[in-house]
C-alpha cells in the first residue's frame, strides 16, 4: 500500500460525511453477509426437500459451524480492530504485521480443529444433539464441513480483516464467488449425484475452498494490506491486542455455539420434527439479521478509524445513524416474517405440518423481539471497536449464552415446550435491558477531554 493511498484512505475515513461513509462501507458488508447466510439457507432449501431427519441433520453440524466461526471471528475481528486503529493512527508497519498473524493462525486453528473432530466424530455428533435416526444424516455432511473447515475459518477471518481496513468490496468478491458455486454445486450433488445430504456438505466444503483462494488473492488491492507470511513471526503482544479485540466476538459465536448445543439437547426430547423446526427457523432468522450486521459492519471500520484518529463525535454520529438504521429494518423485517411465519417455514418443509407449525410459533415468538436487536448488535459492535473490553463481553455473552442459556432450561421447567419456542425472544429482551447502560455509559465517557470536532 503506497503512502499516497494511505493518505487517501486516512482523510476519507476521518472527513467524508458519517452517514454516507457508513452507507457506502455498509452495502458491501451487507452484500458480503447475505451471501455468506446464503450457504446456509440454500442447504437448507435443498435439503429439506429430502426429509425431516436430513434437514435435522443440517441442524446439528450448524452448532458446529458456529463454533469455527467464532474462532475465526475471534482472529480475524481481534486483529482487524487493531488494524483499523493502527490504520486510523497512521502505524501502517504495526497493522501489516498483525494481519499476517490474524490470518494464519486462524488457518493453522482450523487444520488443528478439523484432525480431533475426525479423530472424535462420533461421539460428537452425539454431544451437539444428534438422535440415533438422525445420526447417519448428519454424520455424512459433518464430514465434508470438517474438510473444509480450514478454509470456511480462512474465509471468515479474511472477511474481518478486509471490512475492518474499509475494503468491504474485495471481501464481497471473494464470498459472493464462493456463494455462487454453493448455489450451483448444491442441486447438483444433492439430486443429480444423488449423494443427499452428503452433496450439501461436499458443495460448501468446496465453495468455501473457492472462496477462500479468490479473497487472498484479493488482499492488498485497493489500499489494502496484503497477507504477507514473512511476517508470521506472533509475539505475546500480537494475542494479548487479538485477544482484547476478538473476545466479545469468541464469546459471541462461541456461546452461540453453546447456545446451539444445549437447544438440540433440549428439542431432541420432543422429537426430529422438532429439530427440523428449530433448525429451519435459527437459519431464517440468521439469513434476516445478516443485512444489519453488515451495516453494523460498515459502521465498524468507521468507529475504529476515528476513535484511532481521537474524532469522538463522529463516532457518536456513526452509531446513532447506524442504530436507527438498524432498528428500522429489524421492525420491518419483523411485521412481514410475524405475518407471513408458516409461509416462510413451508418453504423448507411443505410436507411435514408438524414441522409448520412448530416452526412458524417460534419465528412469530422471535420476531416479536426482532426491533430490538439492532440495538443490541450496534452496542457489541461499538464496545469492541473502542476497546472497552469488559462491557464488549458481557455484551457480547447476553444473547446467545449468559441471558439464553437460564433461559432455556428454566423456560422448559416451568413452560415445558413452550418455555424452549420463548427461550430466544426472552433472551433478547434481557440483552437489550442490559445492553442500554452499558453503550450510554461508554458513549457519555468517550473523549470528554477532546477539542476536536468532526
Amino acid at each position: 500500500m503506497s503512502t499516497a493511498q494511505q493518505e487517501e484512505k486516512y482523510m476519507r475515513m476521518t472527513t467524508f460525511p458519517v452517514k454516507k461513509l457508513v452507507g457506502e462501507l455498509a452495502v458491501p458488508s451487507i452484500v458480503s453477509m447475505l451471501i455468506s447466510s446464503v450457504y446456509n439457507i440454500v442447504d437448507t432449501f435443498f435439503v429439506g426437500h429430502l426429509d425431516t431427519q436430513s434437514t435435522a441433520a443440517l441442524g446439528i453440524v450448524f452448532s458446529y459451524m458456529a463454533f469455527i466461526q467464532a474462532i475465526a471471528f475471534f482472529f480475524g475481528q481481534g486483529a482487524g480492530n487493531f488494524i483499523s486503529r493502527s490504520l486510523g493512527s497512521r502505524n501502517v508497519k504495526g497493522a501489516e504485521q498483525m494481519a499476517a498473524v490474524g490470518f494464519l493462525s486462524s488457518v493453522l486453528t482450523g487444520v488443528v480443529v478439523a484432525i480431533v473432530g475426525f479423530i472424535f466424530m462420533d461421539p460428537l455428533l452425539d454431544f451437539l444433539g444428534s438422535t440415533p435416526t438422525v445420526k447417519p444424516f448428519a454424520a455424512g455432511y459433518f464430514r465434508w464441513i470438517l474438510v473444509g473447515t480450514p478454509f470456511i475459518m480462512g474465509c471468515f477471518s479474511l472477511n474481518n480483516l478486509m471490512r475492518q481496513q474499509g475494503n468491504a468490496l474485495m471481501a464481497m468478491i471473494g464470498i459472493a464467488s464462493g456463494a455462487v458455486l454453493n448455489i450451483v454445486l448444491d442441486p447438483v450433488l444433492i439430486y443429480w449425484a444423488g449423494m443427499g445430504v452428503e452433496g450439501a456438505g461436499l458443495a460448501t466444503a468446496v465453495s468455501q475452498a473457492v472462496g477462500f483462494v479468490i479473497m487472498l488473492s484479493l488482499t492488498g488491492k485497493r489500499g489494502g494490506i496484503r497477507i504477507h507470511p514473512s511476517l508470521f513471526k506472533p509475539r505475546w503482544h500480537h494475542y494479548v491486542e487479538i485477544a482484547a479485540g476478538g473476545l466479545p466476538s469468541l464469546l459471541r459465536q462461541g456461546l452461540g455455539a453453546i447456545a446451539a448445543i444445549c437447544f438440540n439437547q433440549v428439542a431432541r426430547n420432543y422429537g426430529d420434527e422438532a429439530l427440523a423446526a428449530f433448525s429451519v427457523v435459527s437459519r431464517v432468522m440468521m439469513f434476516a439479521a445478516s443485512a444489519m450486521i453488515g451495516y453494523g459492519q460498515g459502521f465498524q471500520p468507521v468507529c475504529g478509524f476515528n476513535y484511532g484518529a481521537r474524532l469522538y463525535d463522529r463516532v457518536r454520529k456513526a452509531f446513532w445513524h447506524s442504530t436507527r438504521v438498524s432498528t428500522l429494518y429489524c421492525t420491518l423485517l419483523a411485521i412481514a416474517g410475524y405475518v407471513f411465519a408458516p409461509q416462510i417455514i413451508a418453504l423448507f418443509r411443505a410436507d411435514d405440518p408438524a414441522v409448520i407449525r412448530i416452526g412458524a410459533q417460534v419465528l412469530r415468538y422471535q420476531c416479536m423481539v426482532f426491533p430490538l436487536i439492532g440495538f443490541i448488535v450496534m452496542t457489541n459492535m461499538y464496545l469492541q471497536n473502542i476497546r472497552k473490553v469488559v462491557p464488549a463481553i458481557v455484551s457480547a455473552a447476553l444473547r446467545n449464552g449468559l441471558a439464553f442459556i437460564p433461559a432455556l432450561y428454566i423456560g422448559q421447567a416451568v413452560l415445558g415446550f413452550t418455555g424452549v419456542e420463548l427461550a430466544q425472544s426472552i433472551s433478547d429482551v434481557v440483552s437489550f435491558l442490559i445492553s442500554v447502560p452499558l453503550c450510554l455509559t461508554a458513549l457519555r465517557s468517550m473523549g470528554k477531554d477532546s477539542s476536536r470536532i468532526a
